[in-house]
C-alpha cells in the first residue's frame, strides 16, 4: 500500500519562519509542497530568494488567490499577526487543516488578544475551536484539530521549563519569574532600526518589561496546567546572536522533592525535550537548527529556590519545527518524521 503524501501550502514564505518551514519540509518524506505564497515576490523562483534551497525546490512564489490553497491537505501561515484570522475560515470550510505560526488563535480570551495585539479579531469563532498546540501537553487534542495555534518561541521555552514543577504542585505558582533572552531573528525578517547590525551587535537589552505579548500566552498555558491562578513576571531580552532562546526560570519550592528525578521522569518519553545531567548548563548553540528543547534544573545552595535553564532554537522548536511536529500528529505520523536534524556546531 502506498503511503499517503501530504499536500502542503505555505502562506507567507519569505520570512524567517517561512524559509525554516521550507528547509524542514523539503526533507520530509511524506510531504509535497504545492504552493508558497507572497504577494510582493509572486513569480520569483523560491530558490532565487533562498539559495540554500537550490536543487531542492523548483516552485515559484505565487499570489495567494491563485495558489490553490484549498486543494492542499494542510496550510501553514508563516505570516505576521492578523493575517491567518482573515483567511483561515475559507480553508477550514474546504476541509484544509490550518497551522498558524503567528498569534491569531493562541489566546482564548479574544478581548485580551485584542488588547495586546492592537487590532480587532476577524474570526473569534475559530479561536474557540483552535487547539493551542504544545505537543508535550495536549497531543490528543492536536490530533483531532482543524485549526492549530502554534505556540510562540518564548512561551515554548518557558512553559516546557516550568511544566514539571507546576504539574507536581511543588512550587509557589503565584510567584514565578522568567528571565528570557532571544536572538535577533525572533524580531522577524524586516527592516527596523533596533535590529540593524550596528544597533543589535555588541549590545544587550531588556524590552517589553511592562507587558509583552507573550505574557498572557504563557500565563494561559501554565494556568491550565495548574488548574488555578498563576502569577508570572516575564522579562524578555534581545541578544546579539541570530538564533536561540535561553530562558532562566525561578520559582520557590513549597516542598522537598528530587528535582532531577522529577524532570527526567516527566520528559522520559519526549523525543524533543532533553533533560541534561544534574549540574549542567545548556547552551543555545546545542540546539541551533534542531527541533529540541534542552533543560537543566538546579537548586542553588540547597535552598528553597529552583532555577531551571531552558534553551531552544526560536525558529525551530520555537516556530517551524514545532509546526511540523504538530503536522505529524495531525496526520498520524511519528512525531519525529522529518525532524531528526542534529544541531549545528560550532
Amino acid at each position: 500500500m502506498t503511503e499517503r503524501i501530504i499536500k502542503v501550502g505555505i502562506v507567507g514564505g519569505t520570512g524567517y519562519t517561512g524559509v525554516e518551514l521550507l528547509r524542514l519540509l523539503v526533507q520530509h518524506p511524506r510531504c509535497e509542497l504545492r504552493a508558497i505564497t507572497s504577494r510582493k515576490e509572486a513569480g520569483m523562483p523560491v530558490a532565487d530568494m533562498f539559495p540554500n534551497l537550490r536543487g531542492r525546490i523548483d516552485l515559484r512564489f505565487s499570489e495567494p488567490a491563485a495558489a490553490g490553497l484549498d486543494k492542499c491537505d494542510v496550510v501553514f501561515f508563516a505570516t505576521p499577526n492578523g493575517v491567518a484570522m482573515q483567511e483561515a475560515r475559507v480553508l477550514v470550510d474546504a476541509g484544509v487543516k490550518v497551522i498558524d505560526l503567528a498569534a491569531d488563535f493562541r489566546i482564548r480570551d479574544v478581548a485580551v488578544w485584542e488588547q495586546y495585539y492592537k487590532m480587532k479579531h476577524a474570526c473569534p469563532e475559530l479561536v474557540a475551536e483552535a487547539v493551542y498546540a504544545l505537543p508535550e501537553i495536549n497531543r490528543a487534542e492536536i490530533s483531532k484539530a482543524r485549526v492549530i495555534a502554534n505556540p510562540g518561541c518564548y512561551p515554548t521555552a518557558v512553559q516546557l521549563g516550568f511544566l514539571p514543577l507546576i504539574e507536581a504542585g511543588c512550587v509557589d505558582a503565584a510567584h514565578l519569574i522568567a528571565d528570557a533572552k532571544s536572538g535577533v531573528s525572533g524580531a522577524g525578517r524586516k527592516a527596523e532600526t533596533h535590529i540593524l547590525h550596528a544597533e543589535a551587535s555588541d549590545n544587550f537589552k531588556a524590552y517589553g518589561v511592562g507587558g509583552h505579548r507573550h505574557q498572557p500566552e504563557i500565563v494561559q498555558g501554565l494556568t491550565r496546567v495548574a488548574k488555578g491562578p498563576v502569577g508570572l513576571v516575564f522579562v524578555p531580552h534581545l541578544t546579539p546572536m541570530i538564533r536561540g532562546i535561553h530562558a532562566t526560570l525561578y520559582a520557590r519550592l513549597t516542598q522537598s522533592i528530587d528535582l532531577q528525578a522529577l524532570y527526567e521522569k516527566r520528559y522520559a518519553n519526549e523525543a524533543f525535550v532533553d533533560v541534561l545531567p544534574a549540574g549542567s548548563h545548556p547552551e543555545t548553540r546545542s540546539v541551533r537548527g534542531a527541533n529540541i528543547c534542552r533543560i537543566a534544573v538546579h537548586q542553588p545552595q540547597g535552598g528553597d529556590t529552583v532555577v531551571v535553564l531552558s534553551v531552544i532554537d526560536n525558529l525551530v522548536k520555537g516556530a517551524a519545527g514545532q509546526a511540523v511536529q504538530n503536522m505529524n500528529i495531525l496526520f498520524g505520523l511519528a512525531e519525529d518524521t522529518g525532524l531528526t536534524q542534529v544541531a549545528l556546531l560550532p
